[in-house]
């Protein structure tokens, strides 16, 4: 798998965090790809943290952060309990599809507007919580790294 780097660009607030957040999805999404089924659900840390998992969560918070705390949108949240019937093109395309929705929701708003449902008793704005989804979804990718390291062997972003 070649490492390919973040993109660098020199632009807006939040172009830049777009571009970032959304490498940081492809990184993850090119994490999983490539192996096979039985080697997303291999649990090969303590946690039992699998490779389907973190593409499950990841769904789960780009829809519970964007549509529902920050648009205040009346949608189901998936859960990220890996199941028997979850497929890696099923579970990818469910993390595409859950990023196109998020990324319609917050093209149209501005960073600083507040959630509509804030987590707790401290008010957070768009911004915060794209923020917040790189950070997370950055973690995650890098858990992703050494999953499939350990995995196959595989290296590179």
């Amino acid at each position: 798998m070649p490492d390919l780097k973040p993109p660098r660009i020199s632009a807006g607030e939040r172009e830049t965090l777009h571009v970032l957040l959304q490498y940081q999805r492809d990184s993850l999404v090119r994490k999983i790809t490539g192996t096979g089924e039985a080697a997303a659900r291999q649990p090969v840390v303590g946690s039992g943290t699998t490779l389907l998992w973190l593409v499950k969560h990841m769904t789960r918070a780009e829809i519970l952060w964007i549509l529902v705390r920050f648009a205040g949108q009346d949608v189901p949240v998936p859960d990220d309990t890996v199941d028997a019937g979850d497929t890696i093109p099923g579970v990818v395309g469910g993390y595409r599809a859950a990023w196109a929705r998020a990324d319609s929701v917050t093209a149209a708003a501005g960073l600083d507007q507040p959630c509509r449902q804030p987590p707790g008793e401290t008010p957070v704005n768009l911004r915060w919580v794209l923020m917040h989804l790189l950070e997370e979804t950055a973690r995650h990718a890098g858990h992703a790294d050494i999953l499939r390291e350990l995995i196959d062997g595989t290296t590179g972003r």
